[in-house]
């Protein structure tokens, strides 16, 4: 059960847990048609950084996997666009 609430969190299962995860941005892509969030469950890298995530998310607010490698590419530019 993924589901993107209005108050800034995500609930999420990974590893048969529900983990609530706090968004950190979303943004649209107009071409596409699609909304984007990107959010953290707050676990770290072995290098110390915080693990982001992004899905796209359905009418119905749930997350759907970004599989198209257009739109990962995608993806890849506007994290690099946020991380500045």
């Amino acid at each position: 059960m993924e589901i993107v609430d209005e108050l800034g969190h995500i609930t999420i299962e990974k590893n048969g847990q529900t983990i609530d995860c706090e968004i950190l941005f979303t943004f649209e892509n107009d071409e596409l048609n699609k909304k984007y969030v990107g959010y953290t469950d707050n676990s770290t890298t072995k290098s110390g950084r915080k693990m982001i995530y992004v899905n796209s998310i359905t009418e119905d607010n749930k997350l759907e996997d970004i599989t198209d490698p257009r739109e990962l590419e995608m993806v890849q530019d506007v994290l690099q666009q946020i991380a500045g």
